[in-house]
């Protein structure tokens, strides 16, 4: 009989879940991607005050993402001989001091400096999340532990794109990243009284990362994300510009749109984490399609409020099938290097991340706020037919 590869792994303490331990990861990575996320909430504000095209303001979203996609892989053979339970909360403190300046940039260089370190603490956290869920739970409760994780870039989505339009609105644009400061001053709390000690386990080198882009598993999955996410990324990064200029969408009903993306991301996340407990190749492939779709609908009706109005909360339903997907096949394709591959994806998110910002904001600032969409489409179609063709399939007996 066959099992799931993650079965070598050790196993926790006779089965005990630490769940508490799980939630504090969690408020993690809500507290890294409600900062990561503000400025496609904030965009036109930060633009107008620090005198640069929206374009120009969009690369505080690729500053964030190449530094990442560096830290990923970098931060846990730089911490290899730390316990895990110290790194991450370093981690933390830079998103805090990250968030700090931020708040206080007077040009857009400035702010580039906070951006460079969200991505030192983005890249570092989310390399090592997943590898820590498999400590921190039973493997077969790993799928569901990641579920719960990534529920706080859910309830971030729900959070940080609406609330930060409307505090840029009413306070500044300033104001929102006051606010996830404060966010990340509560993470640190709850992390210090419940983050157990985890002394190193996998340590990750150059050789073991260079032996797992010799996986064809590993490097299929990589080459997805790069094409899936940077569609994502560069449709969602410019969608205010669309819902400004060529819906004309005033700023409370870009709010309401915003929240309602956010909705669709939450429950997104626990349909994804559903599929990808039997399927990661049907999750990952089932959002591709429906973002592919939901960006056609806005270059052809983007002028339309209605059309706006269901594409956009549809869009963030259906990239909640993404993170949960690919951190489930990365790690299945590599269960005995849990940090060295997760280290790998996270880079490959944050490259397709930056790329979805460039070109997507190249393509706005010169054909204007539809240039998004028409990226994402173009990326999405090459993505999804690459998983449906190449995606992992169930281990059977």
């Amino acid at each position: 009989m066959s099992s799931s590869p993650i079965a070598a792994l050790p196993p926790t303490q006779a089965g005990h879940a630490d769940w508490p331990a799980i939630a504090s990861l969690t408020l993690g990575v809500f507290g890294l991607v409600t900062a990561e996320f503000l400025p496609a909430s904030l965009l036109t504000a930060m633009a107008a005050d620090l005198g640069v095209t929206d374009g120009a303001a969009g690369q505080a979203v690729t500053a964030t993402a190449l530094v990442g996609a560096v830290a990923a892989p970098s931060i846990p053979l730089l911490t290899r001989r730390l316990d895990r339970r110290i790194v991450m909360l370093a981690l933390t403190v830079l998103l805090i001091v990250s968030n700090l300046i931020a708040a206080t940039a007077s040009s857009l260089p400035v702010l580039l400096v906070a951006r460079v370190m969200l991505g030192i603490a983005l890249g570092g956290f989310w390399s090592m999340s997943a590898a820590l869920a498999l400590r921190l739970v039973p493997e077969a409760q790993f799928a569901r532990a990641m579920s719960v994780i990534l529920t706080g870039v859910s309830v971030a989505t729900v959070g940080a794109a609406p609330i930060g339009a409307w505090m840029g609105s009413v306070w500044g644009w300033r104001s929102a990243f006051v606010a996830a400061g404060v966010v990340s001053v509560v993470t640190l709390a709850v992390q210090l009284f419940t983050l157990p000690a985890l002394p190193p386990r996998d340590n990750p080198n150059l050789r073991v990362l260079g032996e797992l882009l010799r996986r064809p598993p590993v490097r299929v999955a990589l080459l997805a994300v790069l094409l899936v996410v940077s569609g994502h990324f560069a449709g969602f990064t410019y969608i205010r510009p669309l819902m400004e200029h060529i819906t004309h969408l005033s700023v409370s009903a870009v709010s309401a749109v915003l929240l309602g993306y956010g909705i669709g991301g939450f429950f997104g996340n626990f349909a994804g984490g559903w599929v990808a407990q039997r399927s990661e190749r049907h999750a990952i492939v089932f959002g591709g399609v429906l973002i592919a779709l939901l960006a056609t609908s806005l270059l052809l009706g983007g002028s339309s409020m209605w059309v706006t109005a269901i594409a956009v909360p549809l869009w963030g339903f259906a990239f909640g099938a993404f993170p949960v997907g690919f951190q489930t096949w990365i790690v299945r394709a590599a269960p005995d290097q849990a940090e060295g591959a997760g280290g790998l994806l996270v880079a490959a998110f944050q490259i397709a991340i930056a790329s979805g910002a460039i070109g997507g904001g190249l393509l706005v600032d010169h054909i204007g706020a539809l240039g998004g969409p028409a990226f994402a489409v173009v990326a999405l179609v090459l993505g999804t037919l690459l998983t449906l063709r190449h995606g992992p399939r169930p281990v059977r007996a």
